[in-house]
């Protein structure tokens, strides 16, 4: 029982600053600005669900899909730790993520949840990867399980923050929304950085 909750807690604890919840906040309020309180609660929570649904079938499935296209774990790791890297780098440096002709399209869709929300912001390619790496690193039926709830927790988190963030975002104004953002995509960078070590040791072994 100790070593599933140290799973479910492994789990929460490395998709927490990849999905980074806060961050997505600003992004999110921004999409959703004029629309009417009851739509935006909506799609905070259909956010989340659409995360949840994305990582779990990864968290599943991935393993055969790694074997079915002869991809090692070690790989995956590096490749992840690249993305992953990238994205806080990104964090630390911002740069405008998307053009102007998406941006314009996000704000006229009537639904963001599933995109750009939840792909690629919130379950991107770094998420995707470590569900993938902690499948393949705890293969039984109990450890899968805890790592499905880790996943629907940190889904329920980024709803919830999605739900009652945005006032945050407002008190905190660019300054403090920004400072937020360079200290997670520090920590990003760092855990992206941390997967590359692994990938190389496993390919040394």
């Amino acid at each position: 029982m100790n070593a599933l909750l140290g799973v479910l807690a492994a789990t929460f604890a490395a998709l927490l600053p990849i999905t980074n919840p806060l961050g997505a906040v600003a992004t999110f309020a921004a999409l959703t600005e004029g629309q009417e309180p009851a739509r935006v609660r909506g799609q905070a929570w259909r956010t989340a669900a659409d995360v949840a649904a994305v990582l779990v079938v990864f968290a599943l499935l991935g393993t055969l899909l790694l074997n079915a296209l002869g991809v090692s774990l070690a790989s995956l790791q590096i490749a992840g730790g690249i993305v992953v890297g990238h994205a806080g780098f990104r964090m630390l440096v911002p740069s405008e993520q998307m053009s102007a002709p998406e941006q314009e399209n996000t704000h006229t869709k009537p639904d963001i949840s599933f995109s750009p929300m939840a792909l690629p912001l919130i379950a991107g390619p770094g998420a995707i990867g470590v569900v993938i790496a902690l499948a393949a690193r705890h293969p039984g039926v109990g450890a899968r399980l805890a790592i499905v709830l880790g996943i629907l927790a940190i889904s329920l988190l980024i709803g919830a923050t999605l739900r009652w963030g945005t006032p945050l975002v407002d008190r905190l104004g660019p300054t403090g929304t920004g400072a937020l953002t360079r200290v997670m995509g520090f920590l990003i960078l760092v855990i992206g950085v941390e997967l590359g070590v692994h990938g190389i040791q496993a390919l040394k072994l």
